[in-house]
């Protein structure tokens, strides 16, 4: 489809659109006014939440949700990791990951599949300046010793056409980014790792798909440029809930049967995005039924967020206003998701053992053990979604391409057996928005979380929230009548 066949269905050619629409979002940034800090904390980190209303759009819009998502590198973004009063030691850091941005699973029934180049080259936008060096440095990785099966999957990503589900440049260059973020902040400024840091001092653990082993590469390069290759050691981990050994939960399977019914009963409700699939099933000459199984939204955002044309057929084109339809439905969808409680009790018990690793690695540091001071898990959309919403952060949005949740442990320099957690979503503090912290400074006049709280929450509140007498992980995954 021509750029100006989209004028004439949805509006100004995509380019342009996209250019405007970042353009907004730029100058929108760059008018908020940066609060001074007191105590090395920003007096607004306890207020400011997800959703920012100061660089909203009044009403829900599907294109600037879809652009969010899409999380297209641009200036240098401001985060607050790191940020603590000055008698305040950084001790340890476990960071959560969402791939980069990727090739689409899925294909539209009977069009052509978009052509994105997954090779990694200087002269194409989206660009780091570490990006021929991260190349240069995977290429010497081909002895890497890595759980299997991770030995046996591409370093970076390097097909002129992706391959489904492949990690694009794109997909490089946000994690580059992050880890060079994370760089100046934990290594530069709090000096968390020694020059002559030891492989024991990493925890990495990636899923077993390409995407998530590259994303996780690439944000260590960014963290470590040229690393040790012998210092380097990604463990598998077979389940995108990161459940390792305590997957069995029946309970959190009958949550997820009847998220999964509620999904299905609003998707009957909307005849708009009934009818959207009709007509877009006529295009491609397929069934409604078969056009809806291949999950179109996926290629959609896709050609969305590389500024590829949508695509055609002789019986005319899927256009931005089918695009828009799907997506706001998807927006719906969250909405209900947060208020009807279903996947609450899926995250609670999906999120538990991900959430026991990372509290029982914080109090081994607060007892000076000195292994394991930064955990990186390289995980899905499916890992993080989970653990915001147990972490009781129902207003977080859905995890973007290259969303990073970020737990921090503190010592008080003054007070050397007390420790406090900072938790981090897209570099925005979200600490007292979380069920476990959110009425902290109520009761306590400490600019920090104490991490028994995180603890407690972790060992009894997430049973508690689930309701019935169970007190730990296994009865609450077993217990009858739910």
């Amino acid at each position: 489809m021509s750029d100006t066949h989209i004028w004439h269905l949805a509006g100004p050619p995509r380019g342009m659109m996209v250019f405007l629409l970042l353009l907004s979002l730029e100058l929108k940034v760059h008018l908020i006014p940066v609060s001074a800090a007191k105590n090395g904390v920003s007096s607004k980190s306890r207020k400011r939440i997800l959703p920012d209303p100061a660089t909203e759009p009044p009403v829900t819009d599907p294109v600037y949700e879809a652009l969010l998502y899409c999380n297209i590198p641009s200036v240098a973004e401001r985060s607050m990791e790191g940020h603590a009063p000055h008698h305040f030691k950084l001790v340890s850091v476990h960071v959560f990951i969402r791939h980069g941005d990727r090739y689409p699973l899925y294909v539209i029934p009977k069009t052509k599949r978009p052509e994105i180049d997954c090779t990694l080259v200087a002269n194409r936008k989206p660009y780091h300046p570490k990006l021929e060096a991260f190349v240069s440095h995977m290429s010497k990785g081909s002895g890497a010793s890595f759980e299997s099966p991770l030995n046996s999957l591409p370093l970076y990503p390097n097909h002129p056409l992706c391959e489904m589900g492949e990690l694009t440049q794109t997909g490089v260059v946000q994690h580059l980014q992050n880890g060079q973020l994370l760089r100046d902040i934990y290594l530069k400024k709090h000096k968390l790792l020694p020059t002559d840091w030891s492989a024991d001092q990493l925890y990495l653990e990636t899923t077993g798909k390409s995407r998530t082993l590259q994303s996780g590469l690439a944000l260590l390069y960014g963290f470590l440029p040229d690393f040790d290759w012998k210092k380097i050691y990604f463990r598998h981990q077979p389940s995108a809930l990161f459940c390792s050994g305590s997957c069995y939960c029946p309970v959190r399977n009958q949550y997820l049967e009847k998220e999964q019914r509620r999904q299905y009963l609003l998707r009957l409700k909307n005849s708009q995005l009934e009818k959207t699939y009709g007509e877009m099933a006529k295009i491609v000459d397929v069934p409604t039924k078969q056009l809806r199984a291949a999950n179109p939204i996926d290629s959609m955002l896709c050609h969305f967020c590389h500024n590829v044309s949508f695509p055609c057929t002789k019986n005319g084109c899927v256009d931005m206003e089918h695009f828009k339809v799907i997506k706001t439905h998807q927006i719906e969808d969250e909405k209900e998701r947060r208020e009807k409680k279903l996947y609450l009790g899926y995250s609670l018990l999906g999120a538990h053992p991900i959430l026991n690793q990372t509290i029982s690695r914080m109090q081994r540091a607060t007892e000076g053990r000195k292994e394991e001071l930064f955990a990186l898990y390289s995980a899905h959309d499916v890992t993080l979604s989970p653990v915001l919403s147990a972490l009781g952060l129902s207003e977080a949005r859905f995890p973007r391409f290259a969303a990073r949740l970020i737990f921090e442990l503190w010592q008080d320099r003054e007070k050397p057996s007390e420790h406090s957690v900072r938790i981090l979503y897209n570099g925005v503090d979200v600490t007292f928005h979380t069920s476990f912290c959110q009425d902290h400074h109520k009761h306590s006049p400490k600019p920090m979380c104490p991490l028994e709280n995180l603890v407690r929450f972790v060992k009894r509140d997430m049973f508690v929230a689930l309701g019935g007498s169970s007190t730990n992980y296994y009865d609450a995954c077993h217990r009858e009548g739910f």
